[in-house]
């Protein structure tokens, strides 16, 4: 006997609403719309799997022994730029969270300001003001932290004032209830609350700057990017996968790292 009930929407008649459908053709009629824009061809894709199979084949080779003193210098660079550039931006990010939450901020133009300041920052990618700061200061490692710190204060302020938008009230006037000042209001009643998600914010950030220090050397702002990109050109498949590896290898240590330090924390 099967008991399984009917697979249908939940309407009158179990079809799916007229929204739905007109929704549902709309979004289908603007991707086959933009399909030729993103030059996205079905027959294009087929006739790339044998190029993209050669690579393959070629890529597994045995890694470049004599490189990897060199390439350990390029990831404890890129580490390090990671390190730095996330320390400064969560330096930084605390007081604008702050002023950019609705419920914390001490005025609506301080909010405002604030927010549209955070927009600007992570309106470009971190390769863009990478060049921008290249131009400034020279090649190395100082304009790709610059880069990296810039528009992680974009991201992170933003998530940390999202973060105080939706702590209890309940504590808050309690603490202020007992007559704490402005300042004692966000370091004992709000900061204690938000700071599990922050914690969050924090290591999904430090996740991602790791991966965006390692392209950062293509425009030569330091890391393992202008190795793996010189690489590519000149078709080196044994350093190509030492770097592609150590950078793996690298962010899933941290992964594991964060995970253990959450668990312990949160």
């Amino acid at each position: 006997m099967n008991n399984s009930l009917p697979l249908c929407w939940p309407t009158r008649n179990g079809l799916p609403s007229i929204a739905v459908v007109i929704a549902f053709v709309v979004v289908v009629g603007l991707l086959a719309w933009a399909a030729p824009i993103a030059e996205i061809d079905p027959l294009r894709l087929v006739a790339s799997i044998p190029r993209l199979l050669s690579f393959l084949g070629n890529i597994f080779v045995m890694p470049d022994i004599e490189y990897l003193p060199e390439l350990f210098k390029k990831m404890l660079e890129t580490i390090e730029m990671t390190l730095l550039a996330t320390s400064i931006a969560l330096a930084i990010s605390l007081p604008l969270g702050f002023l950019a939450a609705k419920n914390t901020s001490p005025h609506p133009i301080v909010f405002h300001v604030t927010r549209t300041s955070l927009s600007f920052m992570r309106a470009l990618p971190e390769l863009v003001w990478a060049l921008v700061f290249v131009s400034a200061v020279g090649l190395g490692p100082l304009p790709g932290v610059m880069a990296l710190s810039f528009v992680t204060v974009g991201f992170m302020g933003k998530f940390f004032a999202e973060s105080i938008e939706v702590v209890d009230a309940k504590p808050i006037e309690g603490v202020e209830a007992h007559g704490a000042g402005w300042l004692q209001v966000r370091t004992f009643a709000y900061l204690p609350q938000a700071m599990p998600d922050f914690i969050g914010s924090t290591l999904y950030i430090l996740d991602h700057n790791l991966r965006a220090a390692a392209i950062l050397g293509l425009v030569g702002a330091g890391g393992v990017g202008y190795d793996m990109v010189m690489a590519m050109r000149l078709f080196d498949y044994d350093r190509i996968l030492g770097i592609a590896l150590a950078i793996y290898l690298i962010v899933a240590l941290l992964d594991r790292l964060s995970s253990h330090f959450r668990a312990r924390v949160i």
